[in-house]
């Protein structure tokens, strides 16, 4: 299994930016599929998690509202897009993969792809 990670970058607070993660390897039919974040210093946290199939969706309290997760299932790709970006959401992203059903926790994923840097300056 390989998740690909993408789109990070440096943007103004306010910004918007959408990170793209290329999921291959298998069928993800039966799979939640998340992205996490993880700033300097601090334990990596979730931040969105969907259902491949049906696309049923949790948010983290902290990006709700701010942040949508979707997927593509044709092009096997998961997004994030993050708009209304603040400093506090300067971290490394992760997409990942579970087999249980709405999982939200690190430890409840399988898969991980490499991360990508989002740096939001004020």
């Amino acid at each position: 299994v390989q998740l690909q990670a993408s789109g990070g970058g440096l943007v103004q607070a306010g910004d918007s930016l959408r990170l793209s993660c290329a999921a291959s390897g298998r069928t993800f039919s039966t799979y939640t599929m998340g992205w996490f974040r993880q700033a300097p210093g601090k334990e990596r946290e979730f931040v969105e998690a969907i259902t491949w199939n049906s696309g049923i969706r949790w948010s983290a309290d902290s990006v709700k509202g701010r942040f949508t997760i979707s997927r593509d299932i044709a092009k096997n790709t998961l997004y994030l897009q993050m708009n209304s970006l603040k400093s506090e959401d300067t971290a490394v992203y992760y997409c990942a993969a579970s087999k249980t059903y709405g999982a939200t926790t690190v430890r409840n994923y399988d898969y991980w792809g490499q991360g990508t840097q989002v740096t939001v300056s004020s």
